[in-house]
């Protein structure tokens, strides 16, 4: 027996957002981890700098302090074991491999960068905790900031899955690079249109396997639930799974292209970081129910982190 049981934090550096969640292991095996911390801080790792292949400097030194930051929650917790991983910036950057260094002097957590196709592995292993799959296949998606995850799985089996790097804040830079304004009907088309050649093979694949219904495991997905329920709802008040009705979707998506760059801010359920970025994210999950007919989406409050916690306790 050991005097204490172990504490572990999972650190997820995405391109938009980091992540942290910190639980106490089971005594016994079987039963489910106790969570003692879930909190999430905008990195925006990927601005200035993610479509030149470079962690700009105030995004490099925002990593950092964030990082303090958990480290400070960890101590405090008693943390006894750390798993941190690190996707899109961090895998493209000129520089990725400078901030893993500085991570491991700084702080002396260890960071694991990882491949797209792992990392939709681990989405699916998350998000199968938090909603039901069932035996039919269902299109999951998560839609980071530097790149967007795609898998077609039931709640046993990944069908198919793919990363592309065409993340918000890279569709951001590209298509709206002048966020204050109102987004251009030219801007929306050039994207649709540049979505249909970079994801030639979600739609193939889409033809080929037919999934029935779109689940969505991201911030844009938990923003268009927020705004459905129209107030922000804080990271430990999500429910594990949300229904968001088609039609909350489409009014959500007519509104955000309707609005300028403040009025956005000031719809109820909207995080200021995501304001420009959602806007992107809806073209986007617009694109996806268009060409697969989708009309029924739910959205997952776990990922990447909570399906490397469900790896762990299944090894």
């Amino acid at each position: 027996m050991h005097a204490h049981p172990t504490r572990l934090a999972l650190i997820d550096m995405g391109t938009n957002t980091f992540h942290l969640l910190i639980v106490e292991l089971p005594a016994a095996p079987g039963q489910p981890p106790h969570e003692l911390l879930r909190t999430k801080a905008g990195v925006r790792l990927g601005e200035g700098g993610i479509s030149k292949g470079e962690i700009a400097p105030e995004a490099y030194a925002r990593a950092l302090h964030t990082l303090a930051g958990f480290k400070e929650e960890m101590e405090l917790h008693g943390v006894t074991q750390v798993r941190a991983t690190a996707t899109s910036a961090m895998r493209v950057a000129r520089n990725g491999p400078a901030l893993v260094r500085d991570i491991s002097e700084q702080f002396g957590i260890e960071v694991e960068v990882i491949a797209g196709g792992r990392e939709a592995e681990l989405i699916w292993k998350g998000v199968r905790q938090a909603v039901p799959l069932g035996p039919e296949r269902q299109l999951i998606m998560d839609i980071g900031g530097g790149s967007v995850e795609f898998i077609i799985a039931n709640d046993h089996e990944i069908f198919w899955k793919q990363s592309f790097e065409i993340g918000a804040q890279r569709l951001l830079d590209y298509y709206f690079p002048d966020p204050s304004g109102i987004i251009l009907a030219g801007a929306v088309a050039g994207e649709q249109e540049a979505l249909g050649r970079q994801l030639a093979p979600l739609v193939a694949a889409v033809q080929a396997l037919k999934p029935v219904g779109l689940v969505g495991a991201s911030g844009s997905f938990d923003s268009l639930a927020d705004m459905q329920l129209g107030r922000l709802r804080a990271e430990k008040e999500l429910p594990p799974c949300t229904e968001l009705a088609l039609g909350s979707f489409q009014h959500s998506y007519a509104q955000l292209l309707s609005l300028n760059h403040a009025e956005r801010l000031a719809l109820p359920g909207i995080l200021p970081m995501r304001a420009d970025m959602l806007v992107v994210a809806a073209v986007l999950i617009d694109w996806v129910l268009g060409i697969s007919g989708i009309t029924r989406i739910r959205t997952s409050a776990f990922a990447l982190k909570e399906g490397l916690l469900a790896e762990m306790l299944a090894a």
